[in-house]
């Protein structure tokens, strides 16, 4: 399963796993781009609308994918931003996007456990942000529930890696999506080493390892792509 599979890094995923395994997306807004990504990948791919800001939503959702049978790789992808200084930034600016960012990967992996521990196999993989390792200005939200979710996947990888369950992070730094789409590209470009913004598929292609036997003695680490760009 992935979360927030429709478009950006999540649909790079989607594609990029689906070859070799059945994949279950999750969506919030636009059903429509959701829905055509299914019809083109064909049956190996089913979607399903799910609102992380809602615990009741998550359940609904999850219900209906495990109805079917557990989850082999869970990968933690949607996120949401809202970005101000924190002496402007409101409530609901703070409990949001701590809401979908963090608190979803305790509900998602409280449903999803069990089946992956009477295997005793399963990858938990969360994409992650560099705001979370280095601060940005303006993120202090962000930063901090991204930060709490690479704890929050050491923490577990250490209580499920007897079960054959492993629990990885990748941080992705500057990529071409929607969210960067605005973001001034040549003054970044000059601190990224590589010098250029990182592509969806490159994030994809160190997921899909991560999910495969081949990382089989992985766990509790945070894998960065990000074209040397840190600080």
């Amino acid at each position: 399963m992935v979360t927030g599979g429709n478009r950006g890094i999540g649909r790079a995923i989607v594609e990029s796993l689906y070859p070799n395994h059945r994949v279950a997306f999750t969506y919030h807004s636009r059903r429509q781009q959701a829905e055509d990504l299914c019809a083109a990948l064909g049956p190996q791919v089913v979607c399903a609308p799910m609102d992380l800001r809602q615990p009741e939503t998550i359940g609904q959702a999850l219900s209906g994918f495990l109805a079917d049978g557990g989850f082999d790789v869970v990968v933690h992808n949607a996120g949401i931003v809202s970005d101000a200084a924190l002496y402007f930034m409101s409530e609901e600016q703070w409990h949001s996007v701590l809401q979908v960012n963090l608190n979803s990967f305790y509900y998602i992996n409280k449903a999803v456990l069990p089946h992956m521990l009477r295997q005793r196999w399963g990858r938990i993989i969360s994409v992650v942000s560099r705001s979370g390792e280095t601060g940005v200005p303006g993120q202090t939200n962000y930063a901090a529930a991204k930060a709490a979710l690479v704890a929050a996947g050491k923490s577990l990888a250490k209580e499920v890696a007897v079960k054959g369950v492993l629990v990885n992070a990748v941080s992705p730094g500057v990529i071409e999506t929607e969210m960067t789409a605005n973001l001034p590209v040549e003054e970044l470009n000059r601190r990224i080493p590589l010098g250029r913004f990182g592509r969806p598929e490159e994030v994809a292609s160190v997921v899909r390892f991560l999910a495969s036997e081949e990382a089989s003695y992985i766990t509790g680490e945070v894998i960065r792509v990000n074209g040397g760009f840190y600080t």
